[in-house]
């Protein structure tokens, strides 16, 4: 062994020094990142935690770098600036680390959490996971979540079909990262959870704003009065009302008042921009789009390129994941390839 591999100093102490620096700095109640556990054993990395190494193997993932073309709320939009499930997917990891740290958490664990928890989404947003579900229910008698399907994105489809062996708190914290999902069991999980949605509900009004949707001045004046009139101002008092009621609790709650205008805000975002009438118009070209490409593999699992999906598993699986690992502009090429005639598109 040379100079280059041999271990060093730093690498021969670090795991000892981490879980020492752990101990002394991060709250009893936080997840520790030794020792690692995970579905297969392997050895540590020398310079990195589990957790660290969790979160390296998401963002070298294929499934993460997708996420630049899956859309957030706005399909298509004109402009550069809207959101999209990458931006979406930093911005929560940004807030929720930020919370980890006021409250003496496990950083590194919220951070992969965070990271990984939309991997499986769908594209087309929410619209196209509704119609995804639909579809999987109607000719197979299966559905589809975002949230169980981002756990069998790391567990089984990456790296070949290999998955990526992720410690088990992570795992727990993508597959119960939605409100329809049980709690997680770790409070960095509980984190990501809740400011999950305090992202999407604010940076979502912004895109709105910008795309025209809401108009200034549409929304709730009571939340307003409450969390403040800009975006930044209504995730900044957000935060310290999670931390502070946090701290004060020994779990990941919100204050009753934020909570209350916040569940305002959301069912405002529903009913204006989610399922309103700029929404609607989408829904059924988007529909369109997912019907089309999901009866054509169904109808023949020739049809799934290199078999659709991991081994072993079965037709409606296999669509489920190939549909699902889509991006937008990847649905739509294949689905213009199936509905149009070639002589149109030269």
């Amino acid at each position: 062994m040379d100079a280059a591999t041999a271990p060093g100093t730093v690498a021969a102490r670090f795991a000892a020094r981490r879980a020492a620096w752990e101990d002394e700095q991060l709250s009893p109640l936080a997840a520790r990142s030794y020792p690692a556990r995970r579905a297969y054993d392997e050895p540590d990395c020398a310079l990195r935690t589990p957790l660290q190494r969790d979160r390296d193997r998401i963002v070298h993932g294929k499934a993460f770098r997708r996420l630049k073309h899956k859309t957030q709320v706005f399909v298509a939009p004109e402009g550069d600036h809207y959101r999209t499930r990458m931006t979406h997917t930093l911005e929560v990891t940004q807030i929720a680390r930020t919370v980890a740290r006021a409250l003496a958490l496990n950083e590194d664990l919220t951070e992969a959490i965070g990271l990984a928890h939309d991997l499986g989404h769908p594209p087309f947003g929410h619209i196209g996971e509704g119609f995804l579900d639909a579809c999987l229910a109607e000719r197979f008698g299966t559905g589809f979540r975002h949230y169980e399907h981002s756990l069998r994105v790391v567990d089984v489809l990456e790296r070949g079909g290999a998955g990526l062996n992720l410690c088990d708190d992570v795992r727990d914290g993508i597959a119960r990262h939605s409100g329809r999902a049980p709690q997680p069991r770790t409070l960095e999980g509980r984190i990501v959870r809740i400011v999950d949605r305090i992202a999407y509900i604010n940076h979502d009004i912004d895109d709105a704003l910008r795309a025209g949707v809401l108009g200034e001045g549409a929304l709730p004046a009571d939340a307003i009065a409450v969390l403040g009139d800009s975006g930044s101002a209504r995730i900044d008092a957000l935060v310290h009302d999670l931390v502070e009621h946090s701290e004060a609790a020994g779990d990941i709650v919100q204050g009753a008042e934020a909570g209350a205008v916040m569940a305002a805000l959301r069912e405002f975002m529903f009913e204006h921009v989610y399922l309103g009438p700029a929404a609607r118009q989408e829904h059924s070209r988007i529909e369109r789009v997912i019907r089309t490409l999901f009866d054509h593999y169904a109808s023949d699992a020739a049809l799934l390129p290199d078999g659709g999906g991991a081994p072993g598993a079965d037709h409606a699986q296999r669509v489920t994941d190939y549909l699902a690992g889509m991006t937008d502009r990847y649905a739509v090429r294949a689905f213009t390839e199936l509905s149009v005639p070639a002589s149109f598109t030269l």
